[in-house]
C-alpha cells in the first residue's frame, strides 16, 4: 500500500512538471503566434472605423475612436502638448518617437509560480521609475542618459487626469505623442489604435538585450524586428525615424574607424562626411558631443534620411547597413529616396504595427505614469 502512494504521488509530481511545462511552451510561444495572425489584418493606409481593430498580446483589442466617448479631448490634449514641447525644443519630436519605439521593444519573461509572466511590447514600462523591489528600464545602457521627454508625458497625463480621471493610459499617450511629433515635424498623420493597458512591472534586463544596437547589422535588425512580428519592409520604413534627432559620437564610432586606423573603407563610405565626423569626435569629450542624425533636414520629417544614407552619409552604423549589406534593404533605400509618399505610406503602416505589440489584460491605467497605481 505504501509503495502504490508513493508511486501515484510520483506520477502525480511527473504530470504537474509536465503540465508546467506545457504551460511554459504554450505562453512563451503565444507572443509569435499572436504577431503572426494579427499584423497580416493591418489597414494598408493605416485607417479603419472606429471600435474596429486589432491587437497583439493576450486579448486586448484594440480599437480606432475608443476615447471618442469617454474622453473626447484626449487627442487634441496630446497634440496640443507636443506642439508646445516641440517648438520649444525641435529635438523634442525625435525624444516623443522614440520613447514609444523604446517601449514597444522591449519584452521580458519571468518564471512565477509555475506560469510565465510576460511583460510585453507598448505598456509604457518605459516610464516607470525605480523603486526599492522595482528597477526599471530607464538605467538600462541603451537608456541612461539618453531617452528624454518624460515630463512632457507627466504633463499630458496630470492635464488627462483633470478632464477623465484612470481613463487614458500613459501606453496610449506614447502612441499618440510618436504620432503628434511626426505630424509637427512634417511628416504624415494616421490613426492611432488605443486600449492598451499599463503594465505593473518592468526590466531592465530586457531593455539591455530587446533593443538594437546602433551598431547592429542587416541580419541582426532583421531577425529583431521579425521576432516582433514586423517585416523588412518595416524594419527600413520604421529606421527612417532617424530623420529625426541627433546622436552621440559614442553612438557611431565605428564609423570612424577607417579615418582611425588607416584602413580602406567600407563599400558606400563617403569620406569626407566622415572626416567632418571625426573632427567633431576629437575636439570634444565622445562621451558628450553630439550631431544631427539627418544633417541637411534635421528638424523636418522627410524621406532625406534616405537620400543621405545612398550618398554614405548614413550616421549610425546599422543605418549606412541598410543601403550597403543587403540588395533587399538596398532596394526599399532607395525607393523611399526616389519616393517620399511611399515612405511615407510604409511608415504609417509600421507604426500601426509596432503599436499593437501590446500585452495581456492584466494591466491598468497608470495615474501616474512613473509609477504603478
Amino acid at each position: 500500500m505504501l509503495i502504490l502512494k508513493k508511486k501515484v504521488e510520483r506520477d502525480h509530481i511527473t504530470m504537474k512538471n509536465l503540465f508546467n511545462l506545457f504551460l511554459i511552451v504554450l505562453l512563451v510561444s503565444m507572443p509569435v503566434l499572436s504577431l503572426a495572425a494579427n499584423f497580416s489584418e493591418t489597414c494598408e493606409d493605416g485607417s479603419g472605423e472606429p471600435g474596429s481593430g486589432f491587437g497583439i498580446g493576450f486579448g486586448i483589442v484594440l480599437e480606432f475612436g475608443l476615447y471618442r466617448n469617454s474622453c473626447p479631448e484626449a487627442e487634441s490634449i496630446v497634440y496640443s502638448w507636443v506642439e508646445t514641447a516641440v517648438l520649444q525644443d525641435p529635438r523634442m519630436a525625435a525624444s516623443l518617437l522614440r520613447l514609444h519605439f523604446h517601449d514597444c521593444f522591449v519584452n521580458a519573461s519571468a518564471l512565477i509560480l509555475y506560469f510565465v509572466l510576460i511583460i510585453l511590447g507598448c505598456d509604457a514600462s518605459v516610464l516607470l521609475d525605480d523603486t526599492e523591489g522595482l528597477v526599471g528600464e530607464k538605467t538600462a545602457p541603451p537608456n541612461l542618459n539618453s531617452l528624454r521627454g518624460f515630463e512632457v508625458i507627466d504633463s499630458i497625463k496630470a492635464d488627462l487626469e483633470s478632464v477623465c480621471p484612470e481613463t487614458v493610459s500613459c501606453a496610449d499617450i506614447l502612441a499618440m505623442a510618436a504620432r503628434d511629433s511626426v505630424v509637427v515635424s512634417g511628416g504624415p498623420s494616421w490613426d492611432v489604435e488605443v486600449g492598451r493597458k499599463d503594465g505593473r512591472t518592468a526590466s531592465k534586463q530586457a531593455a539591455t538585450t530587446s533593443l538594437p544596437s546602433p551598431n547592429s547589422t542587416v541580419p541582426t535588425l532583421t531577425s529583431i524586428f521579425q521576432n516582433l512580428g514586423l517585416s523588412q519592409t518595416d524594419m527600413v520604413a520604421l529606421s527612417g525615424g532617424h530623420t529625426l534627432g541627433k546622436a552621440k559620437c559614442t553612438s557611431f564610432t565605428a564609423r570612424l574607424q577607417p579615418q582611425q586606423t588607416g584602413q580602406p573603407a567600407n563599400h558606400g563610405d563617403n569620406l569626407e562626411f566622415l572626416e567632418s565626423l571625426q573632427q567633431l569626435c576629437s575636439t570634444v569629450d565622445t562621451s558628450v558631443a553630439i550631431t544631427q542624425l539627418d544633417l541637411v533636414t534635421p528638424s523636418t520629417f522627410d524621406n532625406q534620411y534616405y537620400v543621405n544614407l545612398l550618398s554614405g552619409e548614413g550616421l549610425l552604423p546599422s543605418d549606412q547597413a541598410l543601403a550597403v549589406q543587403d540588395p533587399g534593404t538596398k532596394e526599399i533605400v532607395e525607393t523611399y529616396a526616389a519616393d517620399q509618399s511611399v515612405f511615407f505610406k510604409d511608415f504609417k503602416n509600421a507604426m500601426v504595427k509596432m503599436g499593437g505589440i501590446t500585452g495581456g489584460n492584466e494591466g491598468e491605467i497608470r495615474r501616474n505614469c512613473r509609477a504603478v497605481n
